[in-house]
């Protein structure tokens, strides 16, 4: 399989420009008809996509302007960047890790994310999340805290350990992700399950830790895959549930030989299917959702990586979470 991907990169570059902010180098707005203010997602999704497709911003006072505009939308009390989207933990981690694209950070250290740094409150903040009903949402959450705190160097060795240490102790056995025993109790499809543990993977990824039972999370992305059990529109849409479904099996891959080929055999047919779908769902305007274009784009990158020499482009794309956690 041989795919170009300079045609759809190329609508994605100009879908970037179509949501900047006119006079005003640096901002942007998630949803192009919206183009009064900068906001959270629009500012931090432009940089992600721009270093992806290989055009982050190289000229100095460009740079400069970009920072200041994320930066600017940090609440200063608090630490925290917020929109009514996301949870503030999400947006926060979000918008630093946008932040570290251009080696700068927020203003304000996330103070609200403080009290987590004792162990017990850490463990037990872990543990309160609803596992079971909304492992994707509150995966937000759990995922953000350590990333806002890694990502501005309050995150010592030993606090890390204390997390890690309580995923691998609670990670389900027999399908390599979620909380032990939270899937088997049927309040929410397996998919959701997956899609949430993708944010607590980058964290993994980010400190270097070896996936907990990357077989059983093998065989479950792959068993999601072909007995097409994934939600509507799985594949079809601008949605980060793509990235998270590939990038869970790519880097499990790397982890362990276990259904190499298969895995391979999966991501190729479902590259082939799901590319043509993006370029379906460009319009006379672009792409109207800057963030979840963005998802789109990481899915993209996370594929080339998978399939070497398959998908081409005249520059080789980039994931961001392989130098940074949290998209």
């Amino acid at each position: 399989m041989k795919i170009n991907l300079d045609p759809l990169i190329e609508k994605i570059r100009e879908t970037v420009r179509a949501h900047a902010l006119p006079n005003r180098p640096g901002a942007y707005t998630r949803f192009a008809e919206r183009k009064q203010t900068p906001d959270e997602y629009g500012c931090a999704d432009a940089a992600n996509i721009r270093y992806t497709i290989g055009d982050f911003e190289r000229n100095p006072a460009l740079r400069a302007a970009a920072v200041a505009e994320l930066q600017a939308l940090q609440d200063p009390e608090t630490g925290l960047f917020k929109e009514e989207s996301h949870h503030p933990f999400h947006t926060t981690a979000h918008c630093i890790a946008a932040l570290e694209l251009f080696d700068a950070g927020p203003l304000y250290p996330p103070i609200s994310l403080f009290e987590y740094r004792d162990p017990q409150r850490l463990k037990a903040f872990l543990a309160g999340l609803d596992w079971t009903g909304r492992p994707w949402n509150q995966s937000h959450r759990g995922a953000g805290v350590f990333a806002a705190l890694a990502l501005t160097g309050n995150a010592p060795p030993a606090w890390r350990q204390v997390y890690f240490n309580w995923l691998d102790d609670h990670c389900d056995p027999e399908y390599g992700m979620s909380l032990r025993g939270a899937i088997q109790s049927g309040t929410t499809d397996p998919a959701r399950h997956l899609f949430g543990w993708f944010h607590y993977l980058f964290n993994y990824l980010y400190a270097r830790r070896a996936f907990p039972h990357a077989p059983r999370l093998i065989d479950s992305c792959l068993q999601l895959y072909w007995e097409r059990r994934m939600p509507e529109p799985f594949g079809h849409s601008l949605t980060f549930m793509e990235i998270d479904w590939i990038f869970a099996l790519n880097r499990a891959s790397r982890q362990t030989p276990w259904r190499f080929d298969e895995v391979h055999t999966a991501l190729r047919e479902f590259a082939a299917l799901y590319i043509p779908a993006l370029e379906a769902h460009h319009t006379a305007t672009g792409f109207e959702d800057l963030h979840g274009l963005f998802g789109a784009v990481t899915a993209l990158a996370e594929l080339q990586l998978a399939l070497p020499g398959e998908l081409e482009s005249s520059v080789p794309l980039k994931n961001v979470l392989d130098r940074r956690p949290f998209i």
